[in-house]
């Protein structure tokens, strides 16, 4: 049953792709505007999510009124701007994908022990315990586990969208495994993740928001219905991946810009820096770089700010070198 629906996964994804066109310098630039708002929209996501993580919706009424300022504080006691592990586990494995020309599953498991051993500001269990994993065993696919569902492969995935652009959807599913699978080796994590780049994608090339949501999420809910983001309001959302995407859509579909988008799913509380990054991941993409908030930009840590802008072109200059089959390795 797992293969069949793998396949129809796949299939509903290839739908309606076209790789191997290239972009007109038009379209180049205007997907580098998208790709840049999608990277620097993650860590202002992250920022702002950070100061009301794991609090209840209620909680941060009372406390803010509508959390939409970035403060910093939170039980992190971060400085204003400064950002979590969503960004710098992000960063990390682009700056894998670069140095190595490819999607590497070793390489991104190197990336992340560095990370973990720079001792980051937080970082999650299940990621801890995998890459724990990986120095024992030198392997860098952790072992499949239906426990393994939360979203910290998900809220990284934006490396690996940007440089496999315009390569194709199987590529790009590929992809998505090969770094998922070296701290979270599940079904539903690798779903959320291959339905999240595919989105990214899909907005950089310009795509409508309708059409978005028709090639993306809507087959992610009829292979695994799990994911439904139309049944409730997902609010105080935890990090199971499921409880993730379905505040982060919510939020996204049910908005007109930037701004609205963040602040909404930011306020639902519970794992708030990661659906804040994935949220402002998917509306940098939609909306471009003039959607987000000046305030905000001015706010985020200006190193941060810098790594994003400048991986973001690489990555998409990576990705215009088209799918040479040696360019993602899962090892």
């Amino acid at each position: 049953m797992q293969g069949l629906r793998e396949m129809l996964w796949a299939r509903n994804l290839n739908a309606g792709a076209k790789p191997g066109r290239i972009a007109t310098p038009r379209e180049r630039s205007a997907m580098a505007d998208q790709a840049t708002a999608a990277f620097l929209g993650l860590a202002i996501g992250d920022a702002l999510g950070a100061t009301v993580e794991f609090m209840t919706p209620r909680e941060i009424r009372q406390e803010f009124g509508v959390h939409c300022e970035i403060v910093g504080g939170g039980w992190l006691r971060l400085k204003p701007g400064q950002v979590t592990d969503d960004t710098t586990m992000s960063l990390a494995l682009g700056e894998a994908i670069l140095a190595e020309g490819r999607v590497d599953a070793r390489a991104a498991a190197e990336a992340f022990d560095a990370w973990m051993r720079a001792k980051p500001v937080d970082i999650g269990n299940t990621v801890r315990r995998n890459l724990i994993t990986y120095r024992k065993t030198g392997n860098p696919e952790a072992p499949a586990s239906e426990h393994d569902a939360g979203n910290g492969a998900a809220m990284r995935i934006l490396p690996v969208a940007l440089a496999t652009l315009g390569q194709g959807r199987e590529v790009l599913a590929t992809a998505c495994r090969a770094q998922g699978h070296v701290t979270h080796h599940n079904i539903l994590s690798d779903a959320a993740c291959i339905a999240l780049a595919g989105m990214v994608q899909d907005f950089v090339r310009g795509k409508s928001v309708e059409d978005v949501e028709r090639a993306n999420a809507a087959p992610l809910v009829a292979v695994h219905p799990v994911f439904d983001y139309t049944v409730k309001p997902r609010d105080n959302p935890s990090g199971f991946v499921v409880e993730t995407i379905q505040a982060v859509l919510q939020a996204l579909f049910a908005t007109e810009t930037f701004e609205d988008c963040v602040v909404d799913v930011v306020n639902r509380g519970g794992d708030a820096d990661t659906t804040g990054a994935i949220a402002g991941m998917l509306a940098g993409a939609r909306y471009g770089l003039d959607a987000i908030p000046v305030r905000w930009l001015r706010r985020l840590d200006r190193g941060v700010a810098e790594s994003c802008r400048l991986q973001a072109e690489a990555l998409l200059t990576l990705s215009a070198k088209g799918p040479a089959p040696e360019r993602i390795r899962g090892d």
